[in-house]
């Protein structure tokens, strides 16, 4: 292989990867968006049950079918979708709750095989 080759190479490379970098970095400013908006909203919090999270909450729109528990490494997965956030619960209880955006699969998990 030739220098000059090798220098074309490079600047390909370098081109390619400078491409990619400010998509990553408006990622990055989304993601940090999307979590102080969740800091200062009405969330329910973590260990609350799901009876806690109706009462406070009321009724999701919509309960998934829970997922997982074939082993206790892989316990029940619950999500409960509200008009503004999900909820996501290991068993009966609050593991997380995120807000409802229409970034990435939260608005049709069906869609996601």
């Amino acid at each position: 292989m030739s220098k000059l080759s090798i220098n074309l190479s490079m600047i390909v490379l370098l081109a390619a990867a400078g491409a990619s970098m400010p998509v990553q970095a408006g990622q990055d400013s989304l993601l940090v968006n999307r979590v102080q908006q969740e800091q200062g909203m009405n969330l329910p919090t973590r260990g609350m049950t799901m009876a806690q999270v109706e009462q406070k909450f009321g009724a999701p729109q919509r309960k998934l079918e829970p997922r997982g528990g074939g082993n206790p490494r892989q316990p029940v997965i619950n999500r409960w979708d509200y008009s503004n956030f999900i909820v996501y619960f290991e068993q009966n209880h609050v593991i997380h709750a995120v807000l409802n955006t229409p970034a990435g699969n939260n608005t049709n998990p069906a869609s996601v095989k």
